[in-house]
């Protein structure tokens, strides 16, 4: 199996692209795709993994300068990377690459370096092309399907795992369903949700012929450096006064803000998250009852929440119970954290959950938020529980 490298997917692929298959990252118009084809080439060929980048909108050294933005050092990977260059005979421009296209307008061009390329990769690898909608543009669009037709039936016989990034402009009909469901053996959707929503681009599974297609949704954002990053747009952290919230979320955070008066927060903590290609904004409110409406205003839009509870103040824990109701009543997945788990005294996560009444599946997890100890865990363990429900 060769990875895509992107939060989530490789596991609702069972693993990634076997070799000898084929990929395609369908995106709607005015979303980023091409990273996406990027990220997968990086993270093969950063694990010692053959890549080939078929290049037709962009020049060759601009291609290695938009890796190095999104913090990919494919240069240092050596003769495991390589670029087809299908752009500089447009522009009637020299190329110093391995492989140049001598016209780019005809795909028999094309097809005979893509096979000299898969020839020369002497164990299977991928071959990851930049925009096929550029090369459909160029060369026609009954002509690019039957070159993709060969270009498959080529990485069936080396090995070679095969993705394309495709931008599903106001083609044929009959193209984009060719596209989309007949002539590869996987499709990821990548697009853009419309209307009044706190965040607006996804990708998603919409088929596969090697497993059962998880038909879940991943929202996303592009951060440079980083790449493609599963995006939790905004997770609530709430709890009684005193209880470690604003410990927990700069615990959390690349980058964090209180807002407090004589060390009490007043307002809001916000942090933001980057963590094992999950990205996510958390947001703190203070643990007093006269900021109530704020806790609820904020779980009409929060994806997530966190419940932070001393564990050695047990008459602090109606109060904890009565926020998580105030965020609970919007049906969002919780974790509660058994905060100070350090100090004499602390309760166990089971010993607090008998004291809330809570039942078996909701989550209790120890933490000492101002070490670290249990932070990140709950972290993983609340992106999970979003991702079940996306």
């Amino acid at each position: 199996m060769i990875e895509t490298g992107l939060p989530k997917l490789d596991d609702y692929l069972h693993g990634g692209i076997p070799k000898g298959k084929t990929l395609v990252y369908y995106a709607y118009p005015g979303v980023e795709g091409a990273v996406f084809g990027m990220q997968s080439l990086c993270h093969s060929i950063s694990n010692g993994i053959n890549g080939v980048y078929v290049a037709s909108s962009t020049e060759p050294h601009r291609i290695r300068e938009q890796l190095g933005e999104f913090g990919w050092d494919a240069e240092g990977c050596g003769d495991r990377f390589a670029i087809i260059d299908a752009f500089s005979g447009l522009i009637g421009a020299d190329s110093h690459e391995r492989y140049v296209v001598a016209d780019p307008e005809d795909t028999r061009s094309l097809t005979q370096c893509i096979k000299n390329a898969m020839e020369d990769m002497r164990e299977p690898g991928v071959i990851v092309f930049e925009s096929l909608s550029t090369i459909m543009d160029l060369c026609g669009e009954s002509e690019t399907l039957d070159a993709i037709e060969e270009w498959n039936q080529y990485a069936m016989l080396y090995d070679h795992a095969m993705i394309y990034n495709f931008t599903a402009w106001p083609y044929s009909d009959d193209t984009l369903l060719a596209i989309k469901e007949d002539i590869f053996d996987s499709t990821i959707s990548v697009g853009g949700i419309t209307g009044n929503v706190i965040f607006g681009q996804y990708f998603g599974v919409l088929k596969t012929n090697w497993t059962d297609a998880v038909r879940k949704f991943i929202l996303f954002k592009v951060l440079k450096p980083g790449g493609v990053r599963a995006y939790i747009p905004k997770i609530l952290v709430t709890g009684p006064f005193d209880a470690g919230k604003s410990t927990f979320v700069h615990a959390l955070s690349t980058r964090a803000v209180s807002v407090d008066r004589l060390g009490t927060t007043i307002a809001l903590d916000h942090g933001h998250v980057d963590h094992k290609g999950f990205a996510a904004d958390i947001f703190g409110t203070p643990g007093q009852e006269r900021f109530d409406p704020i806790i609820k205003l904020l779980s009409r839009e929060a994806m997530g929440v966190f419940l932070i509870l001393d564990s050695t103040r047990a008459e602090d824990f109606a109060r904890g119970r009565q926020m998580l109701e105030i965020t609970r009543s919007f049906g969002l997945p919780v974790v509660i954290i058994a905060n100070k788990q350090d100090r004499a005294g602390a309760l166990t996560p089971e010993n607090i959950r008998g004291k809330l009444d809570m039942p078996e599946n909701v989550l209790v997890m120890p933490a000492v938020a101002a070490t670290g100890e249990g932070v990140f865990e709950a972290f993983e363990t609340l992106i999970d529980m979003v991702m079940e429900v996306g």
